[in-house]
C-alpha cells in the first residue's frame, strides 16, 4: 500500500500530524465500503494485498504532484494540519507512474504542535520510543498499528470506531511499558528498512 504525505515547502505538515492522518487514512479505506463489500471494486487487491505481509510505502508529494496523486484511487484524510492519500494495494511492479516518481527516503519532519485529543471512541496508537525512525516509517508503522487494530476489535466495538469516523491520536506522555500493557495490538517490523527485523514499533488500543 502507498501512502503520499502532502509536503510543502512553506508549510510542511508536523510529524504526530502525518501519522494520525496515514493511520486513519489506511483505516477508512480499509472499512470504505469499495474495500470492505465483497463486490467492491477495491476487494479483491485488498484481500490479495492482506493475504500477504502486509507492507507500506510513504512518499511525499507537493504542488502539482499532489492533485495529480489525488486522481488515483484511494481515500485521503486531513488530521491537524497534514493531508495524506492511501492509495489501493498493488504489486511493487505495478505501481502507477505518478505514485512511483514520488520521493520516498528522507522524509522526516519536526514534532510540531500536538493535535487536540478527539472525541472517544478512537484508536490510541503509541511509537516505541527506543526506536529512531523517519516520519515516513513512522506513518507506516502508524498504518500498520491501525490495520492491525481493525481486525482485531470485536464487532460492537469496531462499529463504535467506523461509526465515528475512525478517528487516531497519537499517544504521548504515557509510559511505553504502560502502553504495551494497555494495547490490544503490536506492530513487529518486517526489517527492510530502518530497524531489524521483528523490533516492536507500535502498539494501539481503542479509547471508549
Amino acid at each position: 500500500m502507498q501512502l503520499v504525505v502532502r509536503v510543502e515547502k512553506a508549510d510542511p505538515p508536523g510529524h504526530d500530524a502525518v501519522c494520525a492522518a496515514a493511520a486513519t487514512a489506511v483505516a477508512r479505506l480499509l472499512t470504505d465500503p469499495r474495500a470492505a463489500a465483497p463486490d467492491g471494486e477495491w476487494h479483491a487487491a485488498v484481500a490479495e494485498w492482506e493475504a500477504r505481509r502486509i507492507r507500506k510505502v510513504t512518499r511525499r508529494a507537493r504542488g502539482v504532484r499532489w492533485p495529480q496523486a489525488q486522481e488515483l484511487p484511494g481515500v485521503t484524510v486531513v488530521c491537524g494540519g497534514a493531508e495524506v492519500r492511501a492509495f489501493v494495494p498493488s504489486p511493487v511492479a505495478d505501481v502507477p507512474p505518478a505514485l512511483a516518481k514520488l520521493q520516498v527516503a528522507g522524509l522526516d519532519l519536526e514534532v510540531g504542535d500536538e493535535p487536540p485529543v478527539p472525541p472517544a471512541p478512537y484508536a490510541a496508537i503509541a511509537l516505541n520510543p527506543g526506536v529512531t525512525i523517519t516520519t515516513g516509517k513512522a506513518a507506516a508503522q502508524c498504518g500498520h498499528a491501525a490495520q492491525l487494530l481493525l481486525r482485531a476489535l470485536p464487532g460492537r466495538k469496531l462499529r463504535a470506531w467506523t461509526d465515528a469516523g475512525t478517528r487516531v491520536r497519537v499517544v504521548h506522555g504515557v509510559p511505553w511499558e504502560t502502553c504495551v500493557k494497555r494495547s490490544a495490538v503490536a506492530v513487529r517490523d518486517g526489517g527492510f528498512t530502518e530497524v531489524a527485523p521483528g523490533t516492536m514499533t507500535a502498539v494501539a488500543w481503542l479509547e471508549t
